[in-house]
């Protein structure tokens, strides 16, 4: 059962990470965080992108392989 609350968690944080960066993109009227002058060093972006990763590895550490 632990597995699924870890789960939930990543699953959980994924999607308030997603909501933040469509509400960023809204407000700044792009629809890719490409289009936006402010990309390098997004602190939002980067958010996500890291939630992104936990979300796949569920917690587990070392790289990613694509």
């Amino acid at each position: 059962m632990a597995s699924t609350n870890s789960e939930d968690e990543f699953s959980k944080k994924l999607k308030e990470q997603k909501k933040a960066l469509e509400e960023c993109q809204n407000d700044k009227n792009v629809k890719s965080c490409n289009e936006c002058d402010k990309i390098i060093g997004c602190d939002i972006r980067r958010n996500y992108v890291k939630s992104v990763y936990d979300s796949m590895s569920k917690g587990a550490t070392g790289g990613f392989e694509f």
